[in-house]
């Protein structure tokens, strides 16, 4: 299957949406809103849930909402969310779904880089287990923002990477007719993520991949508290120096 396929499939409207995963995953879950600075964005679901024996904070990027693009008072309640969750010593899991963040001037003016910023710095140096699963597009630094983890998964038909391929067409070649050949060159699928040790685990999407990522959240949350605190940042640090070519 070609990489604008697997685009295509990432973006299907009819695909779960992170609401759908934290509903079957988590019994109970409670929702927790705002940022306590402006308002609630809705594009953002999280709260604290039950998965198995393990208490833990869920955090998702809901694509029917706003498209799933996080305006910066929805970074702000991720920021809130997972300060809360390292207080209380709760494992935090993402759920990344966005073509990016929201754009346009009412973002920039509330400090939408800055949010995403702090969210990015914030993630690395959490003492708490945390990971993140790109269940249908991850796009540039609103994905990332949610991605700064132990591990990345991804859904076998998802994808992942800085932009989308109509704009590297367009910044590349001035043509966004050629975004077939720029999905290709930008090695954003699980599968060329998973090759390029940039992700660490790939969930087959057969019918059953709830069931199937439950089981595996499970047993990422029962290793990781078989782990130090020290470990777990020693691995994460040397995760990033490795992608980053360090």
């Amino acid at each position: 299957m070609r990489a604008m396929d697997i685009v295509r499939k990432s973006r299907n409207p009819h695909r779960k949406k992170a609401m759908d995963y934290i509903n079957y995953i988590c019994d109970p879950f409670l929702e927790m809103h705002g940022d306590r600075a402006f308002s609630d964005d809705i594009s953002i679901i999280g709260g604290i849930g039950c998965i198995g024996d393990y208490s833990v904070m869920v955090i998702g990027q809901q694509k029917d909402r706003n498209f799933g693009m996080p305006n910066p008072e929805g970074y702000r309640k991720v920021l809130r969310l997972v300060k809360h969750a390292e207080k209380f010593k709760l494992p935090v899991i993402t759920f990344v779904d966005t073509p990016g963040a929201g754009c346009g001037i009412e973002a920039e003016e509330r400090g939408q880089a800055s949010s995403i910023a702090e969210c990015i710095s914030t993630f690395s140096g959490l003492e708490i287990p945390t990971l993140s699963v790109v269940i249908g597009e991850g796009g540039s630094g609103g994905a990332l923002a949610l991605s700064v983890t132990d591990e990345i998964w991804m859904l076998e038909n998802s994808v992942y990477s800085i932009l989308s391929p109509e704009g590297f067409s367009s910044i590349l070649w001035k043509n966004t007719n050629r975004k077939e050949e720029a999905a290709e060159l930008m090695r954003m699928t699980a599968k060329d993520l998973m090759e390029d040790k940039f992700i660490e685990k790939i969930i087959k999407e057969d019918g059953g991949e709830i069931y199937n990522l439950k089981n595996e959240i499970l047993k990422f949350l029962e290793k990781s508290y078989s782990l130090s605190i020290e470990k777990i940042l020693k691995r994460r640090y040397d995760k990033y120096r490795q992608i980053l070519g360090g």
